[in-house]
């Protein structure tokens, strides 16, 4: 099966501008921009001078024959661009990207900092992290962190989740979410914390029951810059009083609940050490090992994605503020980070961003997904 080029879902983005005005065509904005952020441009100014120095290597994928638009222009139909269309094709084009083995798939939110004016909320973006692939599967925008929760299941319903394994911290430890993720043909790993106080409460007091500690945890250890984190993980299936009459007065009744875990931290540094304990619900019957392995891939999206987007590509210090144009600029992050993780080779993220503003075969071969 042959699938659409990137260029081709760039085709199927609906132009916000009257028809007759269109002087630079919308596929060709969209590429400017994207190749322009792969090489290290941080603003529209910089878009345009890049693609003005660069307007040989785009014709080799576009007409352009009008050349490049203002950084005006560009920051006018950035802002107009129906942001839930773009994050819809961006989705698209991410199945064709991603493996058919199930993944654990992250749910985090990231708030852009710069991104705001006036009475306006900065731009807080929900993503989705697929932990095997380090892929961004897709994004659901909010002006504010306390939409979490009613963000997470619009971007739940556009995702293809069958067989993964869902992770989502404590503000998605929601009945409606946890319904809306095992309709999507997959299983939930919710953490328990202030917002479920009274279920983190029992399940604490579970694993605290003379017996239950007795239970041989499975154990990691980290240890780098003098900091030693020992990491032990419990899991019970005995769940059936979270399900019945034992349950706390008016607690939710989680749909499809199986399992119960803990995950007890130790951290040495500097002869200081200190022990902190995180709680858990799944619909899956995992083990331990699974335990592990989920709990620290959700740790990834805050240092293989958040992290990237700061100090890689400078996140935070975006200044869109008005529209769709600071989400839209999200998108666009998203999907450079997602072709520079796809191009093979052992070098760092740093180094592929640099080689793409160095060497034009390279950049090609990134938009085409071919790069070695």
């Amino acid at each position: 099966m042959v699938r659409p080029s990137l260029l081709d879902h760039f085709s199927a983005l609906r132009d916000p501008r009257q028809l007759g005005k269109v002087v630079y065509p919308l596929p060709e904005i969209m590429l400017l921009v994207l190749c322009a952020t792969l090489a290290g441009a941080e603003d529209f100014v910089e878009v345009r001078h890049w693609g003005r120095k660069k307007l040989p290597f785009l014709r080799t994928m576009l007409p352009y024959g009008t050349g490049i638009p203002s950084h005006d222009t560009l920051n006018d139909v950035m802002n107009a661009l129906d942001g839930d269309l773009f994050s819809e094709i961006f989705g698209a084009w991410v199945e064709g990207l991603r493996e058919d083995e199930p993944d654990i798939v992250a749910i985090d939110g990231k708030t852009s900092r710069r991104s705001h004016s006036g009475d306006r909320h900065p731009l807080h973006v929900v993503s989705a992290w697929a932990a095997r692939q380090r892929l961004v599967l897709g994004q659901q925008a909010t002006d504010a962190k306390s939409n979490e929760i009613t963000a997470i299941p619009l971007l739940l319903a556009r995702l293809q989740l069958t067989g993964a394994l869902v992770t989502i911290d404590a503000m998605g430890a929601q009945t409606k979410i946890a319904q809306t993720i095992l309709s999507r043909g997959a299983d939930y790993l919710l953490a328990l914390k202030d917002n479920q106080r009274s279920l983190a409460d029992e399940v604490a007091l579970f694993f605290g029951a003379p017996g239950q500690r007795e239970l041989r945890p499975f154990e990691t250890v980290d240890a780098d810059h003098g900091r030693t984190e020992t990491r032990r993980h419990w899991v019970s299936h005995d769940v059936a009083w979270l399900n019945g009459d034992r349950c706390a007065p008016g607690e939710p009744r989680f749909p499809g609940l199986k399992a119960i875990a803990m995950v007890e931290a130790t951290v040495e540094r500097g002869g200081q050490v200190s022990t902190s304990r995180r709680y858990f619900i799944s619909s899956l019957h995992l083990d331990e090992r699974l335990l592990a392995r989920a709990v620290r891939a959700h740790w990834g999206i805050e240092n293989r994605l958040h992290w990237v987007l700061d100090v890689v590509f400078h996140d935070d210090l975006m200044r869109l503020r008005t529209e769709s144009g600071p989400r839209n600029m999200a998108t666009i992050k998203h999907m450079a980070m997602n072709l520079i993780r796809a191009a093979q080779g052992k070098d760092s993220l740093k180094v592929r961003r640099k080689a793409a503003a160095w060497d034009h075969n390279y950049l090609k071969a990134l938009i085409t997904r071919t790069a070695q």
